[in-house]
């Protein structure tokens, strides 16, 4: 019997939905971060729960021809990147076969085929947001959060953020420090600044930067435009203000003390107008490939009406606009949909109308009132997938096509098990797209169509 604080020589066998090795040792299964499958490995046991335990790697004896030293010297400890140490190659096929396994186990998709993930040229750099949450130990700390925590790991340089946020994050960090600025203490709820949030335009290089504070007012916010308006690029800063005392990192009320409330960039041709509260795909790059996907997948002539139920801000509805002849979004988010009809005529597109409120709700009203038959139907929900009564809804509307756009794998593979159980529509392409190098995440694109009756 496994138990906590003993040392053990296993071999990994698999990977978990997160990338974490797997060994099993008489059949109990054995957690095991930073490792490999086929690696040998000398563990100690850091938990041993009924069913499963976790471990700790002390010495890798046999190493994969996979395994890659990691760029970033916190990798390990770093909540950002789980599988840094595993080559690039290794990491798209990992995603592939994770996409495979939810959608065989879950979704009961035995022959199902899944295309190879779609990956970057350069896997580094690639974020154009980033959130820095700001602490004390002898001195004002920035980093990130070690993985499942709320210890800040004091590191300025993070591979696979924009090159220019350590130049930002140390002129703000500057400014904290000359202007005797306390920082926020989760514990106690004392203290002013909680992160630093700086967004980049990738194909504009126009550069946020917003300060999230702790209070309803800031009285340095003459010193911190100081700071930062001679800062190459520098378009937008601002001050958040989040009193609440909950790990949610942004405040309702923002302020712009310096430009623009907001800064450009482009997905495709389309222009798009973020805020320190937008929602804006984090690699640009990778979201010209998901939704040219989608858009592939949609595969319209201008005749069509299109749907699209979690619409955001409207960067897919915008995409599928320029050649749909009608598009209809839903968000549930009342100042996305502001956003969305915002960006709609500032790319002087007319044949797209936005709809606040939930998708299970708002989409059978058009259906059912304003007589709304969609010929394709886009979903990309959050990580908990589709509402059922809205998938039984789709399978009502009969559209020829469903694109199914989603970044959790296993909820994917439970809708379209519910979406195919009728019979009436088969999946025809499985793409999955790596958004997120380095990490455990994968973003998959489903082509479905109506079967011919």
């Amino acid at each position: 019997m496994v138990q906590k604080n003993q040392k053990l020589v296993v071999e990994i066998v698999d990977l978990s939905s997160e990338g974490a090795g797997v060994a099993k040792v008489e059949g109990y299964p054995i957690f095991v971060k930073d490792t490999l499958v086929g690696e040998k490995v000398e563990i100690l046991v850091l938990r041993a729960n009924k069913n499963y335990g976790f471990g700790k790697a002390l010495n890798i004896i046999e190493a994969s021809p996979d395994r890659v030293e990691p760029k970033c010297p916190v990798a390990s400890k770093c909540g950002g990147c789980s599988i840094q140490h595993m080559s690039y190659d290794c990491q798209l096929r990992y995603k592939k076969n994770k996409v495979y396994q939810n959608l065989k186990r879950i979704g009961g998709f035995d022959d199902i085929e899944v295309e190879d993930t779609i990956g970057m040229d350069e896997p580094f750099y690639y974020r154009n947001k980033a959130q820095y949450p700001v602490g004390y130990d002898k001195g004002i700390i920035t980093g990130f959060y070690a993985a499942n925590s709320h210890r800040i790991i004091d590191f300025d340089n993070c591979y696979i953020g924009s090159k220019r946020n350590r130049e930002i994050l140390n002129v703000v960090k500057n400014f904290i420090v000359e202007n005797n600025i306390t920082a926020y203490d989760e514990t106690t709820g004392r203290g002013i600044v909680r992160h630093i949030l700086i967004r980049e335009g990738h194909f504009t290089g126009e550069i946020m930067v917003c300060l999230i504070v702790n209070g309803n007012k800031f009285k340095y916010k003459t010193q911190l435009v100081e700071a930062l308006k001679d800062v190459e690029g520098v378009k937008s800063v601002s001050v958040n203000y989040n009193t609440t005392k909950s790990n949610v990192i942004l405040g309702d009320k923002v302020e712009t003390v310096y430009g623009s409330d907001f800064i450009t960039d482009y997905i495709g041709d389309l222009k798009f107008e973020i805020s320190p509260l937008s929602f804006f795909q984090v690699n640009p790059i990778q979201t010209q490939k998901l939704y040219g996907k989608a858009l592939e997948y949609a595969d319209l002539n201008g005749e069509e009406i299109v749907v699209d139920a979690y619409c955001g801000i409207g960067t897919i509805s915008l995409f599928l606009a320029q050649k749909a002849k009608m598009v209809y979004g839903v968000e549930i988010v009342p100042q996305a949909i502001e956003d969305a009809k915002k960006n709609a005529k500032n790319n002087k597109i007319d044949n797209a109308e936005f709809y606040v409120g939930k998708s299970e709700e708002i989409v059978p009203e058009l259906y059912k009132t304003k007589g709304v038959k969609p010929d394709v139907m886009v979903v990309d929900p959050p990580r908990k997938g589709c509402e059922e009564s809205l998938l039984n809804l789709m399978l009502q509307m009969q559209p020829k096509r469903i694109v199914y756009v989603s970044c959790d794998s296993a909820t994917l593979a439970r809708d379209l098990k519910i979406l195919c159980a009728t019979n009436e529509y088969e999946i025809k392409k499985v793409q999955p797209v790596d958004m997120f190098p380095h990490s455990g995440h994968v973003e998959t694109v489903v082509l479905m169509s109506r079967k011919d009756k």
